[in-house]
C-alpha cells in the first residue's frame, strides 16, 4: 500500500531543491529571459550544497524521529564525503576537520568559528525546510531549530534566522491558498517569534515595502540578500509575500537580483511550494530535477512521521 504524499510537503521539498538549482544557474544567467531559456534547454537541474544538507536533515529526522545533533552532524559529514567538495561551503568542512581530528562534539567545533562568536550566516536556514515540515504543528519548533542550527551555526542571529524561517515554513503548511491572506499578520507572527533585533529590524520593514509595491531590486537595498541570515531570510520572505500565488515569480524574485542566489532560491522555493503545493510548480522543471524520487520519498516519510500538536496535560 502506497501512502499518498501531502502536496504541501512535496511542494516544499521539491520546490526548495528546484529553487536551489535554478538559483545556481542564475549566477551565470542573470537576466530573466536568458535564465528561463537555459532552464528550458538543460537536461538536468542539479542542486547545490544547500539541498545536500537539507536531504541530510530530512534523513536524520526520519531515522531518529527528531533532531540528534551528533547524528545530524555525522550525516552532514557522510554526505560531504559522498559529494564533490564544491557542494558545501567553507564552514562545514572546517568543522568536520576539527571533529575528526579532535573527536569533539560538532557544537563545540562550531563555536570556534569566527573568533569564537560562531557563524551568523544563512547556512542553518538554507537546510531547515525538512524540520519546518516535520515540526509544523509543534510548539517546540524554535528549540528544535536551534538544536539543528548549532551543529554548524552557534551565533544567535544564525540560530534565529533558521528558527524564524522554520516557523514561516510551518505556518505556510497550515495555510490554505484559497483563503484571504494577510502579509501583515504573517509578519507580526514572526516578529513575536524572533529572538534577535537583527532579524526583527528587517521583518518590520517588509509590510511597508509590500504596501508600497516596492520593486524587488529596491527591496534588496533595504533588506539585503547576502550571506547573513538577517539579510537573506527577510528577503526570501519578502519575495514569497510579494508573489504569494506564483511559485515562478516568487523564485525569480529571490534569485535574479544578486546576492546568495541559490540560498535565496531554496528558501523562496520552499515557502512558495509549501503554501501552493506541488501542482504550482512547472512539471517541466520537476521532470529535470536531480534525485526527485528521493526527495518525494523524504516528503512522504516526513508527512507520515510528523508529530501532531501537544495535548494539554490533565
Amino acid at each position: 500500500m502506497t501512502t499518498e504524499i501531502d502536496p504541501k510537503f512535496l511542494g516544499a521539498m521539491v520546490g526548495s531543491a528546484l529553487g536551489d538549482a535554478v538559483g545556481y544557474l542564475a549566477y551565470k544567467y542573470q537576466k530573466r529571459g536568458d535564465l528561463l531559456e537555459k532552464i528550458h534547454s538543460v537536461e538536468r537541474l542539479t542542486y547545490t550544497a544547500d539541498t545536500v544538507m537539507a536531504v541530510a536533515m530530512a534523513e536524520t529526522l526520519i531515522q531518529n524521529g527528531g533532531i540528534d545533533t551528533r547524528k545530524l552532524g555525522d550525516n552532514f559529514l557522510k554526505h560531504f564525503a559522498n559529494k564533490p567538495w564544491q557542494r558545501q561551503g567553507a564552514e562545514p568542512p572546517e568543522i568536520y576537520r576539527i571533529v575528526e581530528r579532535e573527536g569533539i562534539d560538532y557544537i563545540y567545533a562550531a563555536r570556534r568559528l569566527f573568533e569564537g562568536e560562531g557563524s551568523y550566516g544563512n547556512g542553518a536556514a538554507m537546510r531547515i525546510t525538512p524540520l519546518g515540515l516535520f515540526y509544523y504543528q509543534s510548539d517546540e519548533i524554535y528549540e528544535q531549530a536551534q538544536k539543528s542550527a548549532e551543529v554548524t551555526h552557534t551565533h544567535p542571529v544564525g540560530i534565529d534566522g533558521a528558527a524564524v524561517f522554520a516557523k514561516a515554513l510551518a505556518s505556510t503548511v497550515a495555510m490554505k491558498p484559497q483563503r484571504p491572506f494577510s502579509p501583515q499578520a504573517f509578519i507580526d507572527m514572526l516578529m513575536e517569534f524572533t529572538r534577535t533585533d537583527d532579524i526583527r529590524d528587517k521583518l518590520v520593514m517588509i509590510p511597508g515595502l509590500l504596501d508600497q509595491q516596492v520593486a524587488p531590486e529596491m527591496a534588496v537595498k533595504k533588506l539585503g540578500n547576502g550571506v547573513k541570515a538577517s539579510e537573506s531570510v527577510p528577503m526570501a520572505l519578502f519575495c514569497f509575500l510579494r508573489y504569494p500565488h506564483s511559485y515562478l515569480e516568487s523564485v525569480l524574485c529571490a534569485i535574479t537580483h544578486g546576492g546568495e542566489r541559490d540560498t535565496m532560491g531554496i528558501m523562496a522555493g520552499a515557502l512558495s511550494g509549501a503554501y501552493l503545493g506541488i501542482d504550482s510548480i512547472s512539471s517541466e522543471w520537476r521532470d529535470k530535477l536531480e534525485d526527485i524520487r528521493h526527495l518525494e520519498a523524504l516528503a512522504r516519510e516526513l508527512s507520515a512521521l510528523a508529530p501532531g500538536p501537544a495535548t494539554p496535560s490533565q
